[in-house]
C-alpha cells in the first residue's frame, strides 16, 4: 500500500459517482430497478438466465443485455435505465464527507472528475441539485447503450484523462468497486479503494490505498478537519 498523502493532492482527482458521491439508489432500490429491467426483457420474449433474473444491481442486468441480447433490446434497457437513475437521482443520498473532499480538491486547484457506470445525465442532476457542479469536469458517464464500454474497460478513465490534458498516471480514481480498480490498473491509473462495506478493505487488496471513509482523503486535501464548520 502507498501513503494515502502520496496518492492524494498531487494530481487530477477521478471520483465514482454512486459509492464515493453518493447512494444513488438511496431512495430508489436498485433491485427494484432491475427487477423493472427483466420485466421488459421478458416483453420481448427474452429468458434471462436465473443468475441475472435474481441480480440486485440495474447495472448488471443492462451488461448482460449487452452481452445475449439485440442492439434494439440493450437499447430499450438502456433507455429505461437512465429514467430510473433520473428519478433515483432526485432522491440520492449523500456520502459522508463527498462534499467536504469535492471542495477540499478544488481549493487545492486539482482538477476533478467524475467516472462512473452511472447515466451522464444522473450525474449532472445530482451535482446540480446539491450546488457541486460547477466544481467537477468533466463527467464521464456510461457510454450509450455499450455497456461493454463501462467499467472495467478502462476507456472511461483514459477519456477522463484526454479531456484533463493530462497523462493517465497524473490521476487518481476513488473508487468502491473491484470494477474501478481493475479499469484503473489497466489505464494506468493510481487507484484509491474506498471500502463501504467491511468485506471491502481485503477484497480491495489490489487497490494502492485503502480508506473505509471519505473523511480520509478530505484531511489529506485539507489541514482543517472535515468535522469543523469551516468544511460545512
Amino acid at each position: 500500500m502507498i501513503p494515502l498523502a502520496d496518492l492524494i493532492g498531487g494530481g487530477p482527482l477521478l471520483l465514482d459517482f454512486d459509492g464515493p458521491v453518493c447512494s444513488i439508489f438511496g431512495g430508489y432500490p436498485a433491485p427494484d430497478i432491475a427487477a423493472q429491467l427483466i420485466a421488459l426483457i421478458d416483453r420481448q420474449g427474452i429468458v434471462a438466465p436465473g443468475e441475472v433474473r435474481s441480480a440486485r444491481d440495474p447495472l448488471e442486468v443492462l451488461r448482460w443485455a449487452g452481452e445475449a441480447c439485440p442492439a434494439e433490446v440493450t437499447t430499450t434497457i438502456e433507455d429505461a435505465l437512465c429514467v430510473a437513475e433520473l428519478r433515483a437521482s432526485a432522491t440520492a443520498t449523500p456520502t459522508p464527507f463527498s462534499r467536504e473532499v469535492i471542495l477540499g480538491a478544488r481549493a487545492r486547484g486539482l482538477p476533478i472528475a467524475v467516472v462512473s457506470n452511472n447515466s451522464a445525465a444522473a450525474i449532472e442532476a445530482y451535482l446540480s441539485a446539491h450546488d457541486l457542479a460547477g466544481y467537477i469536469s468533466p463527467i464521464i458517464g456510461r457510454a450509450y447503450a455499450d455497456p461493454l464500454r463501462m467499467k472495467p474497460h478502462p476507456g472511461p478513465l483514459i477519456a477522463a484523462a484526454r479531456s484533463l490534458n493530462v497523462a493517465p498516471s497524473r490521476c487518481t480514481l476513488v473508487g468502491d468497486s473491484l470494477t474501478d480498480i481493475e479499469a484503473a490498473r489497466a489505464a494506468n491509473v493510481a487507484v484509491v479503494g474506498y471500502a463501504n462495506r467491511p468485506w471491502k478493505v481485503d477484497a480491495f487488496a489490489g487497490a494502492d490505498a485503502v480508506v473505509t471513509s471519505m473523511g480520509d482523503i478530505a484531511t489529506v486535501l485539507s489541514p482543517v478537519s472535515p468535522e469543523s464548520p469551516e468544511h460545512r
